[in-house]
């Protein structure tokens, strides 16, 4: 007997369901050991980094591709801007060793944004001196990134001021401009 064609759309959008809430059902150490990725944070990083290239979430949530410093390819991540003044910054939870920032170092800033359409942007570190309101702005908006952080979002500006250091912080400029 030949199931009905409206199966598979159903069972693809419950295994979706199940994927988008892993991350709220698992602890963080699932996803990040050491500040670093494992290999279901990193399954789950190319699943998002479609989701959002789609343009399917919040305009917030988007995807950066950088040319990688060792291989030449292009290589995606998901992540969250953080709004500030009017710009649009780009907040490294994981600190100083994430791939992606320092894929951007060696590309000299050079990077794409997609969130349903590709952006080129030129990606600027912000000084560390400036860095403490965009870190708390980014926290009130990335859920996911408050375990990495020793702060909560209602947290002071100068309690932002002590971890500074530790987060790189870039803000991201249209090409175009």
């Amino acid at each position: 007997m030949r199931r009905p064609a409206i199966l598979l759309p159903i069972l693809l959008a419950l295994a979706l369901a199940v994927w988008f809430l892993l991350p709220f059902l698992l602890p963080n150490t699932a996803f990040y050991r050491r500040r670093r990725p494992t290999r279901l944070g990193k399954m789950t990083n190319r699943v998002m980094s479609l989701y959002s290239s789609l343009g399917l979430p919040p305009s917030w949530q988007v995807t950066l591709e950088v040319r990688g410093r060792r291989s030449g390819r292009v290589c995606s991540t998901v992540l969250v801007c953080a709004d500030h003044d009017g710009e649009r910054y780009l907040v490294s939870m994981l600190g100083e060793n994430a791939e992606w920032v320092r894929n951007v170092r060696a590309a000299g800033g050079d990077a794409v944004i997609r969130h349903g359409r590709r952006r080129k942007v030129r990606l600027e570190e912000v000084a560390v001196g400036q860095r403490a309101p965009i870190l708390k702005a980014y926290l009130t908006r990335a859920i996911g990134a408050r375990p990495h952080f020793d702060l909560s979002p209602e947290a002071g500006v100068e309690e932002f001021e002590r971890v500074a250091a530790k987060y790189p912080v870039f803000r991201a400029i249209d090409a175009a401009a």
